[in-house]
């Protein structure tokens, strides 16, 4: 946790232009506030997002064609048109039990563990985690269900304080900001003293912005920077360095 420092207040549910306007008046020297918490997405933030799009469209399929006698590309075909039935409005869609269910098969567990090696963490994210765990509580904040986050967070979860999953433990098909409301209710504390970091525009940079948190959009294929839009985690870091520095 950090050494506790003179703060200048920000209101409960700051949020839009408000939080835009506020940093804006803020000279560099000024100290805006201390996060208690830094929250991150995984896909896309720590992690590529190739994981999770081989089990859904390559693995899942393969052993429903395995199953049923069908070429890879028919089982893969029937595979992804019964995704799109249920559609990513629904809890279900994120739910690994429900399609091995859906589709009569066995053993999810022993396919993400055998796609596991598909999963790679983005080369900064170590040391960033590292080195923001010293003075932070640091969670995860997913819409990743548990089952995969398992394997997404196998090297990394040592450096978080907590981890959730807005599919598994909040039953909601995306990160809101209510999510991001509960999410500070459990940790008891204001969502001002959260700043979180994600590559999704709306789930990851406007919902919590609206529940009243701090937010940065993770963009890694950029080619120009606003003042709430990063690079990679290490801007990222910079960025909140600035925010707390004295």
């Amino acid at each position: 946790m950090p050494a506790h420092k003179s703060v200048t207040k920000v209101p409960h549910k700051l949020a839009g232009p408000t939080i835009t306007q506020t940093l804006r008046e803020c000279s560099h020297h000024c100290p805006l506030v201390i996060f208690k918490v830094v929250s991150f997405d995984v896909e896309g933030t720590l992690t590529t997002r190739r994981f999770s799009q081989v089990v859904w469209e390559e693995a899942i399929p393969k052993l429903y064609s395995e199953k049923n006698d069908l070429s890879f590309e028919d089982a893969k075909a029937h595979v992804m048109r019964e995704y799109a039935k249920v559609g990513e409005e629904r809890v279900e869609w994120y739910d690994i039990r429900y399609w091995f269910d859906h589709f009569a098969l066995t053993n999810y567990e022993g396919l993400l563990k055998n796609q596991k090696q598909e999963i790679t963490v983005y080369p900064e994210v170590t040391r960033v985690l590292s080195k923001l765990g010293k003075d932070h509580k640091l969670i995860v904040s997913s819409n990743s269900s548990r089952e995969f986050l398992k394997y997404e967070l196998e090297t990394l979860e040592k450096y978080f304080y907590r981890i959730y999953s807005a599919t598994s433990d909040f039953r909601n098909v995306k990160k809101t900001e209510k999510v991001y409301e509960k999410i500070c209710n459990l940790l008891g504390i204001e969502p001002s003293e959260m700043i979180h970091v994600g590559d999704l525009k709306e789930e990851d940079f406007n919902a919590p912005r609206k529940a009243g948190a701090f937010a940065y959009h993770l963009d890694r294929t950029a080619e120009e920077l606003d003042k709430f839009t990063v690079k990679d985690l290490k801007e990222f870091e910079a960025r909140l360095e600035e925010l707390e520095r004295t």
